[in-house]
């Protein structure tokens, strides 16, 4: 009695290397990791739970496995250096319709939904759905995986936010095809209810004119943006257990771990 169990759906851990999440993707960090045991990694799947609990994310119909995955990956960008202390992730879930509000702002020190609006993505992914994706130019589609928001800058868009991919294979020109987060009137609710789905970019996730200057001044400065899809040739060492755990216990503001006298 009195024990703390992991959700059932929790998986069981093996390796400290393995990846959780949706169980679709395999690590590829080949890198030397503080020594994490197993259990460490099973308490880290519970603070994923405990988290998404508390900050009441089903309500606005975030996805657990996305956020899991999410969060293993801001943790794991933290434990590189890559992140302010901000806390802060945004997420974008391409596996909805551009008629869905599928774009969330957390903030994980103060459990608080900062933002849950419509994104929409580049005009060669694909119409209401995104079903492509592309790191090349001139692709004009969306790119997935994680990011780090950069700085703030004012171009034929308003104020716009440079972001940096870190994924090799899926996300890394993003710069250099100016692939930022900017707002835009074909991203609005007004767009999507007279056409029945937002219109599309270059390959940027726009958001709502008249939201972005808010969601800008949020997410700017060293934040981590993670934008999934269903496409399961997506990889990154992000999505790794052991380094998502040693950047969650070098976080500044670490949600307490769960005690260690659990079942599962």
């Amino acid at each position: 009695m009195g024990k703390r169990l992991l959700p059932l759906f929790a998986p069981l851990i093996l390796s400290p290397s393995a990846s959780i999440g949706a169980g679709k993707y395999v690590s590829i960090n080949h890198k030397v990791k503080p020594n994490v045991t197993a259990l460490s990694v099973m308490r880290f799947e519970q603070v994923s739970f405990d988290l998404y609990t508390q900050m009441n994310l089903s309500a606005s119909d975030l996805n657990y496995d996305v956020f899991n995955n999410a969060l293993m990956g801001y943790y794991g960008m933290y434990n590189e250096g890559r992140l302010s202390d901000k806390g802060i992730l945004t997420i974008v879930d391409f596996t909805k319709p551009s008629s869905e509000k599928r774009l969330w702002v957390l903030d994980l020190n103060n459990r608080q939904v900062l933002s849950n609006t419509y994104v929409a993505h580049g005009r060669g992914s694909g119409e209401v759905m995104a079903q492509a994706f592309s790191n090349e130019h001139k692709s004009f589609m969306s790119s997935v995986g994680f990011y780090v928001t950069d700085e703030v800058y004012y171009g034929k868009h308003g104020k716009s936010l440079r972001l940096d991919g870190l994924d090799e294979a899926h996300n890394s020109n993003a710069r250099d095809r100016a692939v930022v987060m900017h707002g835009a009137e074909y991203a609005t609710e007004d767009f999507m209810n007279k056409y029945g789905r937002l219109g599309r970019s270059l390959g940027c996730p726009a958001v709502p004119l008249g939201e972005h200057e808010s969601i800008i001044d949020a997410v700017k400065g060293k934040t981590a943006l993670y934008i999934h899809s269903g496409d399961l040739t997506y990889t990154s060492h992000y999505l790794d257990n052991a380094n998502a755990v040693a950047g969650y216990m070098a976080s500044t503001q670490p949600t307490q771990l769960p005690p260690a006298e659990f079942s599962i």
